[in-house]
């Protein structure tokens, strides 16, 4: 079963808002994956369809900014809840 909600961004275990925002979601009971941006690019369906929501990685330097963007492009035409922080 995958999660409710894809983190879409670059987990580093050395950046401490990723590992609060780990804890924080997790505490709440809420199911979720981190999701790179390097896996959403050229077709954001694949990586992204699963989940319900999806929230913008907070103090994240993406790898990939085009994937964040098209994360965010996919939510908005889809309907699909976001958060941004």
């Amino acid at each position: 079963m995958s999660a409710a909600v894809g983190i879409v961004g670059d987990f580093n275990p050395k950046n401490p808002t990723h590992v609060f925002t780990n804890a924080a979601l997790g505490h709440l009971g809420l199911r979720f994956e981190w999701v790179p941006t390097e896996t959403i690019t050229d077709a954001p369906e694949r990586p992204l369809s699963p989940y319900r929501g999806l929230w913008i990685a907070p103090a994240s330097p993406y790898r990939d900014m085009d994937g964040a963007l098209s994360a965010i492009r996919y939510a908005r035409e889809r309907g699909v809840p976001l958060v941004g922080t």
